[in-house]
């Protein structure tokens, strides 16, 4: 038995993940990178595990000539097969793996900037094509921040494939949170926490070797690297890949890939499923056959009964099932998926007394209504694992019926943070006050369990108190963003500033990309129509009203909305509002 208290008989650690299925099944496809080069057109790029397997033997002989056990070197790739090529050497050569997005706009070089700050890598890894684009203009930057190779995948190939077994480091890679409310953190994820994650993911997901995935999520981030990239290895089924970039330039790509190759695994945040609504004509939905699709996970971000519902109408014509939706709830710092529920089961969704909400206080309102603020289920503690409602400031837990802190225990949990041992023991080393159980992770959001299922409502240190009472951001932002056909859903951030030693509420708001210029008169109009539809279903008077152009507010790599830092941009004046004038531009 591990020390976690989770052990998997079929593999010691990820690296024997793609080695035995390249032993058991050489010519069975493990992934395939899909580009859409000219309009509808696909090309694959189709890797199986023998000559994944293979390539990434010969990147790592090349690593370990470079590097000592437990090195770390941070991974530079666009999305695509040398990506996870790269990932799987890190694994066999022993080198902790740091992935990180190709520095491509400024603010990827801030986050890169961050990141290697606190990684300290003995290498930055990466194609030839990105080094020569990169390379230059960070160097200028990064002169004095350390000192690491450089290395090219394609220099790093040798022509053999050498046993590389029994060299691995105890840590798999740093997953490098996207600091929705501080600076990255890197979470150091050792091989049975991944294999213990990815165990609970093929149990509650229902993964099998007919399984057929299709993953469009960034491969830097966890759920897109562990459940889109690790999951299908670890479960012996196929992936399509396609980039982030290709799914948000045309949604319809991704029903499209889901559709020819008979996915039947797929999902992502709300706004994803929100952005298909929107974006996807009727006309479009035709050529839709989504009859394959049998689990639809939603997580990362809160799922929104409304937006379940909606999809499930629009796309229910094309083969799609509503109890496809699968709601989950997890974070990086325990690996991914923390709580699931039944595969066969349809999403449970309960509406709750707003006002007693705002109270802590949770009650189920029946029939909904006036009044009742509708959640989504995300399932219970998996296998192993042991969640708790904790009163974040007592630390003891709360009484049934209770908002509190989401505590979490069990091999999925990760040691702590790399170098940052503080934090570390703050985030990873809570006690119960009353009974000293632990340690547990404080998760840093609030939720409370009904009838055996957890309800997660919003974070901690997102938590707007106005004369006393608790506010979620996500009602502010639910309620405003449905109060008028201009605004983008998913696409809004509220908090409190201080105003003469009172808390008031702005909410930064995203308008439809056709929106680029505005009559003073409909801006005051959408503004009103929000504050309005706030103060009546909410009870909060709105103090500003930002509009904003689209895709301008900043978000994590997963979709989450960092409202510290909009508070940040917001106060120093760096937003980029949209201009009304008297007409036109």
């Amino acid at each position: 038995m591990s020390p976690t208290g989770y052990h998997d008989a079929r593999f010691r650690t990820v690296a024997d993940m793609l080695r035995g299925r390249a032993d058991l099944q050489p010519e069975g496809v493990a992934c395939v990178f899909l580009e859409f080069p000219a309009g509808e057109e696909i090309v694959e790029q189709t890797a199986t595990y023998g000559g994944l397997h293979a390539w990434a033997c010969r990147i790592a002989a090349g690593l370990r000539e470079r590097h000592a056990r437990g090195d770390r070197t941070v991974l530079l790739y666009p999305p695509g097969l040398e990506y996870i090529a790269a990932f799987f050497a890190c694994q066999y050569a022993g080198v902790i793996a740091v992935p990180s997005y190709p520095p491509f706009s400024h603010r990827h070089v801030t986050q890169l900037l961050s990141l290697l700050d606190n990684a300290r890598p003995r290498s930055v890894l990466s194609s030839r094509a990105v080094l020569d684009v990169a390379r230059p203009a960070l160097e200028k930057v990064l002169k004095a921040r350390g000192k690491w190779e450089w290395l090219c995948t394609e220099d790093l190939e040798g022509s053999g494939a050498p046993d590389l077994r029994g060299g691995e480091s105890p840590v798999s890679f740093h997953q490098y949170t996207s600091g929705s409310t501080s600076k990255p953190r890197g979470v150091v994820l050792s091989h049975e926490n991944l294999l213990h994650n990815l165990h609970l993911i093929e149990e509650c997901f229902g993964h099998h070797g007919g399984s057929r995935g299709v993953i469009w999520l960034p491969p830097y981030h966890d759920m897109g690297l562990i459940g889109g990239i690790l999951q299908p290895v670890y479960a012996g089924f196929p992936v399509y890949l396609l980039s982030p970039l290709s799914f948000l330039k045309k949604p319809l790509r991704w029903l499209q890939v889901i559709t020819k190759y008979r996915a039947t695994t797929s999902g992502g945040p709300n706004f994803a499923y929100e952005l298909c609504l929107r974006k996807v004509s009727p006309g479009e939905r035709a050529s839709l056959d989504l009859s394959s699709w049998d689990l639809a996970f939603s997580g990362a971000e809160p799922v929104q009964p409304s937006t379940l519902e909606r999809f499930s109408r629009a796309f229910g014509p094309c083969g799609f099932d509503a109890k496809a939706f699968y709601p989950c709830y997890g974070l990086a710092e325990s690996t991914l998926i923390v709580t699931g529920g039944s595969k066969a089961a349809p999403p449970r969704v309960t509406a709750f007394d707003s006002e007693a909400l705002l109270q802590n206080e949770v009650r189920k309102r029946e029939g909904g209504g006036d009044g009742g603020r509708p959640y989504a289920g995300c399932g219970t503690a998996l296998e192993h694992g042991r969640v708790v409602i904790v009163h974040p400031a007592s630390m003891t837990p709360c009484r049934p019926g209770v908002v509190g802190e989401i505590w979490v225990s069990g091999p999925s949990v990760a040691s702590g943070y790399w170098d940052n041992p503080e934090e570390g023991r703050e985030t990873f080393g809570a006690y119960l006050a009353d009974t000293g159980e632990g340690p547990f992770l404080r998760t840093g959001d609030l939720g409370f369990f009904h009838e055996g299922e957890l309800f997660v409502v919003g974070r901690l240190k997102d938590t707007i108190i106005l004369r006393g009472r608790n506010v979620y951001p996500q009602d502010i932002e639910k309620t405003a963003e449905e109060s008028h056909p201009g605004l983008r859903r998913g696409c809004n951030a509220a908090f409190a500033i201080d105003v003469q030693n009172e808390n008031r509420v702005v909410l930064l708001q995203e308008l439809e990309q056709d929106c680029v210029e505005l009559e003073v008169a409909l801006a005051e109009n959408i503004r009103s129509s929000i504050r309005r539809a706030v103060a009546v279903n909410l009870g909060i008077q709105v103090h500003e009203v930002v509009l904003i152009r689209s895709n301008t507010l900043l978000k994590t790599t997963s979709g989450k909305i960092r409202r510290s830092a909009c508070r940040t941009e917001y106060l120093s004046g760096n937003l980029e509002t949209v201009p009304c004038g008297p007409g036109r531009g």
